[in-house]
């Protein structure tokens, strides 16, 4: 068991001098001056329902699918069981809650940062915990073949070096001989920046009381404050029951409209949700967003599956690539993005059916994603689909009337232009 800390010299005052938060002047991607300093900040981001929403919806969807492993030799491959990386890989929570935080951190930051804790007698890690991505600085900018560049970079956790050997490193996106990935908050900014400012207005503006509904005056005379009280009431009990208010001649009264600025809150608020929706490929209308009309009239399946291709599969295959590196060569991970795809169960059967006639799945197999128990005696483990089994005799009768054997499966012979099952 590796203790890294200890070997690297880390302590705690090391890590109170180096703790920084995302800024402006600290991203991989420099942000524009007219964003304002929350927008670049992850927890400042995190303030606008988008972005808390999106990151939600991403990190929660990939941690919930299931891991299976496998081995491929030449053309076969052979289904294994979970390394021990991916059945207990943190000293904190479980399978799900480790790549959730992993999500968590490509999503806001574009980088997930892996320290190496424990290993096998392989030197294969069982254990790898993520970093704070605040803490972590990767020097990369040296001439290619130097100390500290794309090709050799040095990795500083809270001020100390750490081997490269000991960092799991997954990139959002990185540019050309650059080893840290580009920040989504940074790429971002001025959109996170105009949604907090439209929030912080309509804020300000409740807490500021409103403003009221409207005015109702007298024109010919001056009325003192204890029946202005009273003919105030008066009119408030009218709108409220939805009443007619009927006044004499003296009397006007002028609904207060919110103003044009104003009324563009709620649009700005859409928008933005669009435009962070797009950063990310998620269907704008799961953040709050607003999605073209032609989108409406494809069905909850399809639309589930164009959010897996184009928002989760890049995560995904990234996952997968980087987290089969620290497996035995020729083994590898995959997530079955299928769990989220949901059908109902006539379709989902019928689906069951063609997968059980072409060999793809045996019974026990089909029986277990409906948490049923396998057939007894090991009936279940035939992949050769029933009505077609190898060397099964199979007689066709010629005679009008005469029922076939029972062969497992449905067989139809036309006799004299009529058939019979």
């Amino acid at each position: 068991m590796r203790n890294p800390f200890r070997r690297w010299g880390w302590t705690r005052s090391a890590a109170a001098a180096e703790q920084r938060s995302i800024g402006p002047g600290n991203v991989s991607w420099p942000t524009n001056d007219i964003a304002s300093p929350a927008a670049a900040s992850e927890y400042g981001a995190l303030g606008l329902t988008p972005v808390f929403a999106a990151g939600r919806l991403l990190s929660s969807s990939v941690s919930s699918l299931p891991i299976q492993q496998y081995r491929r030799i030449g053309d076969a491959t052979t289904k294994l069981p979970l390394a021990g990386l991916f059945r207990s890989p943190s000293a904190q929570g479980t399978i799900d809650d480790w790549i959730g935080r992993a999500m968590t951190s490509l999503v806001y930051r574009g980088n997930a940062v892996g320290l190496v804790m424990e290993t096998d007698w392989l030197e294969y890690p069982t254990r790898i915990e993520w970093l704070n991505p605040a803490l972590v600085y990767v020097q990369d900018q040296m001439p290619l073949g130097e100390r500290g560049s794309f090709t050799d970079p040095v990795w500083t956790y809270c001020g100390v070096e750490i081997p490269a050997e000991d960092i799991v490193h997954i990139p959002w996106m990185t540019m050309p001989g650059r080893v840290w990935g580009l920040s989504p908050l940074a790429a971002y900014a001025v959109t996170v920046s105009t949604g907090l400012a439209a929030q912080k207005f309509v804020d300000d503006y409740f807490r500021n009381g409103g403003q009221p509904p409207g005015h109702f005056r007298n024109t010919a005379q001056t009325v003192n404050q204890a029946d202005a009280n009273v003919i105030k009431r008066r009119l408030v009990d009218a709108i409220r029951s939805r009443e007619p208010i009927v006044y004499g001649k003296d009397w006007e009264y002028a609904p207060i409209t919110i103003s044009v600025a104003e009324a563009q809150f709620c649009e700005t608020q859409r928008l933005t949700a669009t435009q962070i929706a797009a950063v990310y490929g998620i269907p704008p209308e799961k953040i709050g967003g607003e999605t073209g009309g032609s989108y409406t009239y494809s069905s909850p399946e399809q639309r589930q599956i164009e959010f897996i291709t184009d928002a989760l599969l890049p995560y995904l295959v990234k996952l997968e690539n980087h987290l089969s590196a620290q497996l035995p060569r020729g083994q590898y991970i995959k997530f079955n993005a299928d769990a989220l795809i949901r059908v109902d169960i006539l379709t989902r059967h019928s689906v069951y059916e063609k997968s059980r006639l072409i060999g793809l799945n045996n019974l026990d197999e089909l029986r277990a994603r409906e948490d049923e128990p396998p057939l007894p005696d090991g009936r279940g483990q035939d992949y050769t689909p029933l009505p077609i089994q190898a060397g099964a005799a199979v007689h066709v009768p010629q005679i009008r009337g005469e029922r076939p054997p029972h062969d497992g499966g449905l067989r139809l012979v036309k006799t004299q232009g009529r058939d019979h099952g």
